[in-house]
């Protein structure tokens, strides 16, 4: 009987998600710089569920090899029951990485600021984004003087989860100073160079070590090695077999939303 109640509970759950209304804001600005380009581009689009409140907030960032891309709210993501934020920020060569990375910090900080408006818990925030995007999540979270400039802590967001980071220096900012992509540098834009062992759930997505683009899934295996010899114990890497590097998005969004419900105490399926 007690297994039937609960399992009774668990559909009304569902379908009381299912059944909410979402609306979305676009084109809402997040920034606060003057500049022609930064007004123009600095752009945000909020997709919320109408009447549940306190819940999780995921922000995506596009890919696009920090070269291209639009904000977007990824279909996956949507009717979760979460508020999700697509974010655009300033394209190379037009800007330099310093102020792209700038860019990603404020609209997480926006996100923090606004999340209740829409219905969201800011301390249920999760960074996320595919390729480009990855690669800005990483940074957020292991380089905290990026959030810390907008006087977030990095250490109080509750998820990230890059999909096909490049945890090398980014490929487009080496092209920048003058080096090719396949000739792979750790410098101060590489999210291994900010290693430690004291930061949140740190989940990596890669799709198939031999189809993903430039190394990217062995970038990843070495990152989540070295987090670990730092002591970082919430560190998960996992690759996507037969995927390659935008193939590997669809099922990524599965191994996100499981690290969402584990973190809110619900049952997972593998």
């Amino acid at each position: 009987m007690k297994r039937l109640v609960f399992c009774y509970v668990m559909t009304l759950l569902t379908l009381s998600v299912s059944a909410q209304e979402y609306k979305t804001v676009s084109d809402i600005s997040f920034t606060v710089k003057t500049d022609a380009y930064a007004q123009e581009r600095l752009k945000l689009d909020v997709y919320y569920p109408e009447t549940v409140k306190d819940c999780p907030v995921v922000v995506w960032f596009h890919g696009g090899g920090l070269e291209a891309g639009q904000k977007e709210i990824p279909l996956k993501l949507r009717e979760k029951g979460y508020v999700v934020i697509g974010a655009n920020y300033r394209l190379l060569p037009n800007v330099t990485v310093d102020k792209t990375l700038d860019d990603a910090a404020e609209a997480v900080a926006w996100a923090f600021h606004h999340a209740h408006e829409y219905g969201g818990d800011p301390r249920k925030i999760v960074v996320t984004g595919h390729s480009a995007g990855g690669y800005l999540a990483m940074m957020l979270c292991l380089n905290k003087a990026l959030l810390k400039s907008y006087d977030v802590d990095a250490d109080s967001i509750w998820l990230y989860a890059p999909f096909s980071g490049q945890a090398i220096t980014h490929y487009n900012v080496r092209k920048m100073q003058g080096i090719s992509p396949l000739q792979p540098t750790i410098d101060e834009y590489a999210p291994l160079y900010w290693v430690r062992p004291d930061c949140p759930p740190f989940v990596l997505i890669c799709g198939d070590r031999e189809l993903e683009l430039f190394g990217r899934y062995d970038e990843n295996q070495y990152l989540a090695r070295m987090m670990k010899l730092a002591g970082h114990q919430q560190t998960y890497l996992y690759e996507i077999d037969g995927h390659g590097h935008v193939g590997m998005v669809e099922p990524s969004f599965h191994i996100l939303e499981t690290h969402i419900k584990m973190l809110l105490g619900e049952k997972v399926n593998p």
